[in-house]
């Protein structure tokens, strides 16, 4: 039983409840004894697959949380870890060991329910990617969509219990079109129109 969190400087706080987010790493061992291309874990680890999930040897394709592939769309290496990027990346990796040319392009997606909080996001921020947050909606009711933009183009975007705007947000995100940013924060503005 935790009752205090002790900080650094030595301050002790009092805890109700203690969460221990650590994070998961992705299982290569197998793909590393196998001579494959992996991922520096400080990159986010992983399998490197290029864009139709081919790992370096070309007989040999990764898909799910394990593979880090190459974005053809955000011209980055990333590996999502959430079960839709398996659902979606394994039927690609088959289509494209069957001969099939394949782009895995889709948008990074993950959502999370806690208790009354219902999150969706879409896309790739990471820090020093952006140069605005933009909310549309009603943060303090915990009602709203967080949009990070750089340049004007939406990079990613949170809904925070706001439902059915993923794919208006993907669609902004693939746009790669500069929006106007009280547009974007205005309600009453229809995300479709901004497209």
């Amino acid at each position: 039983m935790v009752l205090a969190v002790r900080t650094d400087d030595g301050e002790e706080h009092p805890a109700h409840a203690v969460l221990a987010a650590i994070g998961a790493a992705p299982r290569t061992a197998l793909a590393e004894n196998s001579g494959l291309a992996l991922v520096d874990r400080a990159d986010g680890g992983g399998i490197a697959v290029d864009e139709s999930l081919r790992t370096s040897d070309p007989d040999i394709y990764a898909a799910g949380d394990v593979a880090a592939a190459h974005h053809p769309l955000l011209h980055t290496r990333l590996r999502v870890e959430h079960w839709a990027n398996a659902l979606n990346g394994g039927p690609a990796a088959a289509r494209a060991m069957l001969g099939q040319r394949v782009s895995y392009d889709r948008v990074p997606y993950f959502f999370s329910d806690q208790y009354d909080l219902g999150m969706e996001y879409s896309g790739w921020a990471p820090p020093g990617s952006y140069d605005q947050v933009v909310a549309r909606g009603d943060v303090g009711k915990r009602e709203f969509i967080a949009f990070w933009l750089k340049e004007g183009r939406v990079l990613a975007g949170m809904n925070v219990n706001v439902w059915d705007v993923t794919e208006p947000i993907q669609a902004l995100i693939r746009s790669r079109t500069a929006v106007d940013a009280e547009a974007l924060a205005d309600p009453s503005v229809p995300l479709e129109s901004l497209i």
